[in-house]
């Protein structure tokens, strides 16, 4: 036995494959519900655009806008759906349950911004006969899997006048792409010596845009490249470089996802992270109509930066809605809505590290998550010693098991690697701070934080299955 082998429970036993109770019906709703997934995974590549589609699907299922119901002054009553939009980059659901709001909620909760390259307030530039923009990395990533790849633009561009203008450049088939360069291998020799986080600098991810000059003329001396890009800005969007000071222009990886694995069994696509278990909690929510407690979804801004800002988790956005909907309840008050909160039990929906085998070291084999065996509970995250962890009790998880047992979810339990390799966090700890139970439960991925991450679809589809039992068990 090597020094990194334990004895005990064999994992691989303990945990099965959730390939392995489906039948040929059920096998294909998995693949049905995996369909959906990518056609939303590969639209939705911003936290505006997640936010505009999930409006738009919920309130195709009845779901009402609560600012307009606050407007008519409507009483609520069980069975009622809403949805509260805040600044179009965070989204929280409800479903009004039969007991009262002070009896608790189920919550849902995950996040809908991903890593990416931010353009900068003033981002273009020519040098050397080439257009550039220059980027703020968001999030952690690996700078140098940003280089080399077709990528595409998307955002908005708001006027001085107010006027909102939505951008995509290098989804369609015929759309041009942009990219960053890298550094050909015959004049990398000291590239190849620095250490991986060095090896490509953050200032150094400066997006190509273009090449081609403005015919010359008596108005046109000097940056004809950038000008010629500007004009074709103007001409497709109506906008011109002051205004990229009043944008937020997201450079991601272009590209719809694709099946994964010879078998299709595996989806990869950007933003996984956490897309993959916001989809899932929505589609979760929208399997729910009378249940016994109020349920709710949140999709949340920021958690890659820390959850801060009027759009992140620590907001108040959540507290302040709760409170006008209790008040259309007709039973508000500051002491039952700080009852409301403790008495909810909640998902922290987020997705885990999936076992790799070409990277074997980082993980500990009985302890981790592995791609389609299901839905993963992760009882801690955080970092070396568990430090900015919530770490779910042990009744909490018990009372989770055996809901997943009844409704015959496939799960597994993991920790995000080896005790002193590394770890991360979630919105976990925020929501546990109103004294409610909370735990992080997702998907496993290969591939975190990288421009294109692989889920399983047994995993996407046994995690909605998890998320609705937990909704509907009061």
């Amino acid at each position: 036995m090597g020094a990194n082998e334990k004895s005990g429970l064999d994992l691989v036993k303990v945990y099965k494959y959730a390939w392995d109770k489906y039948t040929d019906e059920e096998l294909g709703r998995v693949f049905s519900f995996a369909e959906g997934y990518k056609a939303f995974i590969s639209k939705c590549k911003t936290e505006r655009e997640c936010v505009r589609e999930f409006i738009a699907l919920a309130e195709s299922r009845g779901y009402r806008n609560l600012e307009e119901v606050m407007a008519r002054g409507e009483r609520l009553k069980p069975g009622d759906k809403l949805y509260a939009n805040n600044m179009g980059k965070t989204l929280a659901l409800f479903v009004i349950g039969q007991q009262p709001l002070e009896k608790g909620m189920r919550i849902l909760g995950a996040h809908i911004d991903s890593p990416r390259l931010d353009l900068k307030q003033n981002p273009l530039y020519e040098d050397s006969g080439l257009a550039m923009l220059e980027t703020h990395y968001y999030g952690g990533i690996k700078k140098y899997q940003w280089v080399a790849i077709p990528l595409a633009i998307h955002g908005v561009v708001v006027k001085k006048d107010g006027t909102v203008i939505d951008v995509v450049i290098g989804e369609k088939d015929d759309d041009p792409v942009v990219g960053i360069s890298d550094l050909l291998i015959h004049l990398a020799a000291e590239q190849m010596e620095k250490k991986l986080a060095k090896g490509i600098e953050g200032e150094d991810l400066n997006v190509c845009v273009g090449s081609m000059p403005l015919k010359v003329d008596d108005k046109n001396e000097g940056e004809r490249v950038k000008k010629n890009v500007l004009r074709l800005l103007n001409e497709r969007y109506g906008i011109d470089e002051e205004d990229f000071v009043s944008a937020e222009l997201e450079v991601v990886p272009a590209g719809p996802a694709r099946d994964y694995g010879l078998d299709r069994s595996m989806v990869i696509a950007y933003g996984q992270d956490d897309r993959v278990c916001a989809y899932t909690s929505f589609e979760a929510l929208m399997r729910v109509e009378s249940p016994e407690k109020t349920c709710v979804a949140l999709m949340v801004d920021k958690e890659e930066i820390g959850s801060v800002g009027a759009t992140g988790m620590t907001s108040r956005f959540f507290e302040n809605t709760l409170a006008e909907i209790m008040n259309l309840s007709g039973d508000y008050s500051e002491l039952k809505m700080r009852r409301a909160l403790a008495n909810s039990k909640m998902l922290s929906c987020d997705v885990s590290a999936g076992f790799d085998p070409n990277y074997p070291s980082v993980m500990e084999k009985k302890n981790a998550a592995y791609l389609g065996k299901g839905i993963t509970f992760n009882k801690y995250t955080g970092t070396r010693g568990k430090s900015g962890s919530n770490d779910a009790n042990a009744e909490y998880i018990a009372y989770l098991r055996a809901i997943m047992d009844k409704h015959g979810v496939t799960w597994q339990t993991a920790e995000l690697g080896k005790v002193d390799q590394g770890g991360g966090g979630t919105i976990a700890y925020i929501l546990a701070k109103y004294g409610m139970d909370v735990i992080d439960c997702g998907v496993p991925v290969h591939s975190m934080h990288a421009p294109w991450e692989v889920t399983s679809k047994a995993d996407i589809y046994e995690a909605m299955r998890g998320y609705h039992a937990f909704l509907v068990e009061a």
